[in-house]
């Protein structure tokens, strides 16, 4: 079920009736658990048994990690609690791609057809990351303490059914923000009418809703002509406009997702992490990693990278955990040889521009600051190549198409509506810029969000998933 999709906004107006009506006060985190599994069964019914399990299982493992006090079998507990959520995500999303790879031993063409042929359910990668942080982070707190991480509810049907509305709750299900278990099972009690801040909520719905689309689907059709073959009789120019319609395209479109998330849950009370905060005006790679995907950089970081060592055990080592961290990510990304290749792609840079800081340093210069920008969002727009076509040697052939292709005609239609459904996103990064200087929202008036609902409903273009639907 699309977010922009009628069906949605119904869900979400009905489950809002049912769950604010006073009578029904007491079985609000019921609501929401049915509507989060009418929201997922909508497009995939019996994977929905996929999610249940999952969510159970979680249930049973942080339980008996919680109340465990024997170190040892805790210890137990928490490693066949990540065990089995590692083990679902390996086999349902990566079982295609070793399906793939065993095509070249004629024996075993059965066992690979099969693996090709399992489901990829919708937001697997997300749901199973949040279970893991539940177990991890019940594991390294202890429960005797004065101040644990969160208090696990001693009743297990009591702590279940948390742990199921934690791991289905709707808004998040399918493409996060990935919500850590410290930061949800606290908020989790009943909810009043009017403790909701609606006016933020729907402020929150309308920049969503308007960078998704408005921006993101009118962008969709002009990045469409950079798959193959198309690509090859295009100018460099018109190449270079649409790779960075692209970067502009795969910002708004998700951007707008998490958005859009984080406002339908505060209408039900709840509070979701900031998932982006204007990557593209990064000084630098790391930067960019605390600003892009905000919730999965800092899971990757709290439950890989540090684990690894982080940056504590030498440059060489820390080099090799920002390598083995990105590639992995990238892995998350998809089953895909182009996605480990992006997440090597990340790695390195990350890593090259921690040696280049170490011996050498960067002086602070506004006008070198410009330069830094304007080169780390030219390297990250070059990585989402590896997203948008999903064969590598598509990825050299386009490059190659804009290095010799500008004697090539431009197509001046598809270069004027990049740069028509660009130009707000400048807007919104412009206003972000003063507003950090001046404390000043220049676009936080009734004007601005009357032109932005009126374009929703008058500009919209194609619907179209989510690109993050798909991992």
């Amino acid at each position: 079920m699309l977010f922009n999709s009628f069906p949605f906004l119904f869900l979400v107006i009905v489950t809002l009736v049912l769950y604010y009506n006073k009578f029904l006060r007491k079985y609000q985190i019921y609501i929401l658990i049915i509507s989060s599994f009418v929201f997922y069964t909508y497009g995939q019914p019996i994977l929905s048994l996929l999610l249940l399990s999952s969510a159970s299982i979680n249930a049973v493992a942080s339980y008996f990690v919680y109340f465990e006090n024997n170190k040892r079998r805790k210890k137990q507990y928490a490693f066949l609690g990540v065990a089995f959520n590692l083990a679902v995500l390996s086999f349902f999303k990566y079982s295609p791609l070793f399906g793939r790879a065993l095509e070249h031993f004629r024996s075993l063409d059965g066992i690979g057809d099969f693996l090709v042929s399992i489901p990829l359910p919708v937001g697997i990668s997300f749901y199973t990351f949040q279970g893991i942080s539940l177990v991890v982070d019940l594991y390294r707190s202890n429960h005797q303490s004065e101040c644990p991480l969160f208090k696990v509810d001693r009743n297990f049907i009591r702590h279940y059914i948390h742990t199921i509305f934690f791991i289905s709750f709707f808004p998040q299900l399918v493409a996060g923000p990935i919500v850590k278990a410290y930061e949800f099972y606290p908020q989790i009690k009943t909810k009043y009418l009017e403790e909701i801040n609606f006016e933020s909520a729907f402020k929150i719905l309308i920049i969503g809703y308007f960078l998704k689309m408005v921006i993101a689907d009118n962008l969709k059709d002009q990045t469409f002509w950079m798959m193959f073959p198309y690509f090859q009789v295009h100018s460099s120019y018109t190449l270079m406009t649409m790779l960075f319609g692209y970067s502009i395209q795969i910002f708004t479109d998700f951007a707008g997702y998490s958005l859009i998330a984080i406002g339908v849950a505060k209408l039900y009370g709840y509070d979701l992490p900031k998932n982006f905060n204007f990557p593209y005006i990064s000084k630098s790679f790391s930067e960019f990693w605390t600003r892009w995907h905000i919730t999965l950089s800092t899971w990757l970081k709290e439950y890989l990278y540090i684990p690894l060592g982080g940056n504590r055990r030498g440059r060489v080592r820390t080099y090799i955990n920002l390598f083995i961290v990105m590639l992995l990510g990238g892995l998350w990304h998809g089953a895909a040889w182009s996605y480990m290749f992006w997440g090597a792609y990340h790695g390195i840079l990350l890593a090259g521009e921690r040696f280049i800081l170490q011996r050498y340093g960067i002086p602070n210069n506004r006008y070198l600051d410009i330069v830094r920008i304007l080169m780390v969002f030219i390297l990250v727009t070059l990585g989402w190549l590896l997203f948008k076509l999903p064969e590598f040697p598509q990825v050299i052939l386009y490059c190659n198409a804009m290095i010799h292709n500008f004697n090539y005609p431009v197509n001046q239609t598809i270069i004027t509506y990049v740069a028509l459904y660009t130009f707000p996103v400048a807007l919104y990064y412009v206003n972000y810029l003063l507003r950090t200087r001046t404390g000043k929202n220049y676009l936080d008036t009734s004007i601005v969000y009357a032109i932005m609902l009126l374009n929703i409903f008058i500009n919209s273009g194609s619907s179209g998933e989510f690109i993050y639907f798909q991992f």
